[in-house]
């Protein structure tokens, strides 16, 4: 969420094959292509992967959620994560907003659109809100005139 700029939501409906190994890289399918997740990021995660909740139920055993919830074949709620980010103090939507105006800083918004799912428009008003280098940058045209 605070890396990046994920919603709730989002996070909590990705599954098991949305964590990809290319390369000795963890990558996640946020986008296309999917990204890369830095470490200590990586290891987290691939210690989650091994210690993920709620798979002790005859209904969830085999369940492909990355965070899989206490119903069988439903992931996690937001309510109870939610509460717990609170408990711990980290803010939810300004550390996203933080995160994908850091992000536009650090790349062309274009980019970091396709490679987090956010449409090209959402990124490219951040990166000029935020004064990116980038702002300027035009994407590529998929879809080229002829």
């Amino acid at each position: 969420m605070l890396l990046y700029s994920q919603p709730l939501t989002r996070i909590l409906r990705l599954t098991l094959d949305d964590v990809r190994y290319h390369d000795g890289q963890i990558n996640l399918c946020l986008g296309d292509p999917p990204t890369p997740l830095p470490e200590p990021f990586a290891e987290l995660l691939l210690r989650h992967l091994d210690q993920r909740l709620n798979l002790t139920t005859a209904t969830n055993q085999n369940s492909r959620w990355l965070f899989p919830g206490r119903r069988g074949g439903q992931p996690r709620t937001p309510d109870a994560i939610e509460r717990r980010l609170r408990d711990h103090q980290i803010p939810i939507l300004s550390g996203r907003t933080a995160a994908l105006r850091q992000l536009v800083l650090q790349a062309p918004a274009a980019v970091i659109a396709r490679m987090l799912g956010y449409s090209d428009e959402q990124t490219s008003r951040v990166a000029t809100e935020a004064g990116s280098p980038w702002s300027r940058y035009a994407p590529v045209d998929e879809h080229p005139h002829t």
